[in-house]
């Protein structure tokens, strides 16, 4: 089973993130630049929050508020699930759908190390299903 360090090591640990005190504006033009849904919330050097695309939309547009007038910490999730390096990818899709969630922070040892998106997860997923029927198939071949 692959694990959330190999799916890091794989994918990379770049980590995008903004203060509680940005404007909701700077934090959706950042995302869209990088073409992500999802920009973590650090403060101090702290884990505070997460601002996601769901966030901006029930939070922003439908109450009718301005996202440039909007800080980032007055919509943003607060309670951020993560999940470990040791966290298998199958882990983390079950906790991604019991949570109704689609990014999950990554921390070792009380520090941030990375995030995965269910877009990581299902791709890893895919790839580790192709490895073993390619597997299988040479087996069967080979026999």
């Amino acid at each position: 089973m692959t694990t959330v360090k190999q799916l890091l090591d794989i994918k990379g640990r770049n980590i995008l993130s903004m203060s509680p005190n940005d404007s909701v504006y700077s934090a959706v033009e950042r995302m869209s630049e990088n073409n992500i849904g999802a920009l973590l919330v650090i403060e101090n050097g702290r884990l505070v929050g997460i601002l996601s695309e769901r966030d901006y939309a029930r939070k922003v547009i439908l109450k009718g508020k301005s996202s440039k007038n909007t800080l980032i910490r007055e919509i943003m999730t607060p309670d951020v699930l993560c999940v470990s390096p040791e966290t298998t990818v199958e882990e983390c899709m079950a906790l991604l759908t019991e949570n109704r969630v689609r990014h999950l922070p990554v921390m070792e040892g009380g520090k941030l190390t990375g995030i995965v998106s269910i877009g990581d997860l299902v791709k890893q997923i895919i790839s580790d299903k192709d490895f073993t029927i390619q597997q299988l198939e040479h087996y069967i071949h080979s026999a």
